[in-house]
């Protein structure tokens, strides 16, 4: 950056902020990693909440049509640009900016490929026209656009001693992403969403207007317990790329999986009636993740 008002220090602890106040799950298990890598971590996760931000929250108070949303995306795939290229100037934003400097001194220590964070802003756009998917496969892109593409870019930040890691961190993301869709059933249908795929709703004998008006039938349960059952094989797939990852990685991603399971578990306990309430976990529920994730990962060693 050629010049900035910020330090770096600094700069990395807006992205803390931002990843402490929006990925609750990944700051617990940020703790377990070094630094270096925490940092870096923190980086990304401002990066792709905020670009989400840009897009969902402006769209949803209704002063930020799609063209501004794909023009002030834009302006940030070209601000990415100068700082891959080392040109990044300081910004009139300040949190911007911040970002912006911890990217650069991320890149600096961590090879991220250019193409992952434009993947990243490819998903985020669909938000601004996409309320319905077709088939499961259509949702599985959608998956790996908001959330694999963070798992692949975290993954270089992490470390790993196979390619064959980097498969197994697309199904982490998509299993954490389904578990997103499975939790905010009803806050979706509220906006009028439904991220379950059309293809499963007719398998199920499940209308729009079962999910749209929060109508618990036994169809209803039975697709949401499929696609419980759907994540669940997704999360088994992706446990397969954790010994792959550098030791001191490993209880990080653990964590991220256990806890993120949980949710799962909650649905279940739940039975699978999502319209009731908010499907969550406690910070003392991922307390006690620790000792087992701690276990575990010194069996992979």
């Amino acid at each position: 950056m050629n010049s900035h008002s910020i330090e770096i220090k600094d700069a990395y602890e807006v992205c803390r902020t931002i990843t402490f106040t929006y990925a609750k799950t990944f700051s617990f298990a940020s703790y377990f990693i070094a630094k270096d890598k925490r940092n870096a971590c923190y980086a990304v996760y401002a990066f792709c909440r905020y670009v989400d931000d840009l897009v969902d929250v402006a769209m949803e108070q209704g002063n930020v049509t799609r063209e501004d949303a794909v023009r002030l995306v834009s302006q940030w795939k070209s601000d990415l640009d100068d700082v891959y290229l080392a040109k990044s100037q300081q910004k009139g934003d300040p949190t911007i900016s911040a970002i912006l400097l911890a990217w650069e001194d991320t890149l600096s220590r961590y090879h991220i490929p250019r193409t992952l964070p434009d993947e990243l802003i490819e998903g985020v756009l669909m938000d601004t026209t996409i309320t319905r998917f077709e088939t499961f496969d259509d949702l599985w892109t959608y998956c790996y656009h908001v959330a694999s593409v963070v798992g692949l870019m975290t993954s270089e930040i992490f470390g790993y001693s196979s390619p064959d890691a980097l498969p197994r961190a697309i199904d982490l993301g998509v299993a954490m992403q389904l578990t997103n869709i499975i939790r905010d059933v009803k806050e979706d249908a509220d906006r009028g969403r439904i991220y379950l795929a059309q293809e499963d709703l007719r398998r199920f004998n499940v209308s729009e207007s079962d999910i749209l008006n929060g109508d618990f039938t036994p169809n209803v349960k039975a697709l949401i317990q499929y696609y419980v059952e759907r994540a669940e094989s997704y999360y088994a797939s992706a446990d397969k790329g954790i010994p792959m990852l550098s030791d001191d990685s490993r209880l990080t991603v653990l964590l991220m999986s256990k806890n993120y399971r949980r949710i799962l578990r909650v649905v279940e306990s739940m039975e699978y009636n999502v319209f009731i309430r908010r499907a969550s976990t406690s910070l003392f529920t991922k307390i006690l993740s620790l000792p087992s994730g701690y276990l575990e990962a010194r069996r992979l060693r």
